[in-house]
């Protein structure tokens, strides 16, 4: 398991319900290829955003006429029209497609973060939705279950985020934020050189105590959901808690040993989630 490109994301797992697969798949498609379009090729800045710009159009058109199949392009009917099917049938909500779409198009304008508070507004357009989404399929959308899931998917993108600072800054972009590295006094230079020096460990070690303490703070969401999703989401939370450990065990040196989870890390992640 990569808490990666919506790799935690359960597409069509075993644990969750049949009946659920279809949903959670037609919601995932819509967030790849979308995450897809800021991230992913060589297109130019504007035409990602012209292409985001799209998907914003289609929205519109699903929320306009709730429960109608919308006239898409032929490019955009593959996820569309199964998308507008199961927005009306689940009666979901459509704000949180608008916020993944607006983090995307943030993907493509901003590349660092001045402070905390900015980088956790983005986590709550690029990965809340994502546990609010679940939550409503399952009938589950309470104020504390929300609070909670929020908890743990701004915890897992944080996860992302610290295993790929290297892969990122390649993309020319940085999620430490501005203020942590003055603060630690670490430089652009030493993430460029991929520098393992004290202050880079004392950053990454601050870093992963708040990821850890946020999916400590959701994580009783997932003894309160029953059945297979409960399990489920006990597994993603262990995941990113696992992968949190993972990083210290290397001495948090992401540069040269991204964390990634093996059979023995699954083995840990099982028996903890029982």
């Amino acid at each position: 398991m990569a808490v990666d490109h919506y790799e935690n994301f359960p597409v069509a797992s075993l644990l969750l319900p049949r009946r659920l697969r279809g949903p959670v798949t037609d919601i995932y498609r819509y967030a790849r290829a979308a995450d897809d379009i800021a991230d992913e090729g060589n297109a130019s800045d504007a035409q990602r955003l012209a292409d985001l710009a799209a998907f914003r159009a289609e929205l519109h058109r699903i929320g306009a006429e709730p429960g109608s199949m919308p006239a898409p392009s032929p490019a955009l009917a593959p996820i569309f029209t199964p998308l507008a099917q199961t927005i009306a049938r689940h009666q979901l909500p459509i704000t949180p497609f608008f916020d993944l779409l607006s983090a995307f198009e943030q993907d493509v304008t901003v590349k660092q973060y001045e402070d905390y508070a900015t980088l956790l507004d983005y986590c709550s357009r690029s990965a809340n939705p994502v546990g609010r989404l679940m939550l409503h399929l399952y009938n589950a959308a309470t104020p504390d279950n929300m609070e909670q899931a929020d908890a743990i998917c701004t915890g897992l993108q944080l996860v992302n985020f610290w295993q790929d600072v290297r892969v990122d800054w390649r993309k020319q972009r940085c999620y430490l934020p501005r203020e942590d590295l003055l603060r630690h006094h670490v430089t652009d230079e030493d993430i460029a050189a991929c520098r393992l020096t004290p202050a880079w460990r004392t950053l990454m070690a601050f870093q992963v105590a708040r990821t850890r303490a946020l999916l400590h703070s959701g994580a009783p969401l997932a003894r309160r959901l029953p059945g297979r999703i409960g399990l489920e989401l006990r597994l993603v939370v262990q995941g990113g808690l696992r992968i949190l450990e993972r990083i210290e065990l290397c001495g948090y040196d992401v540069f040269m040993n991204r964390p990634e989870l093996g059979v023995k890390d699954w083995a840990v992640m099982l028996w903890r989630s029982r």
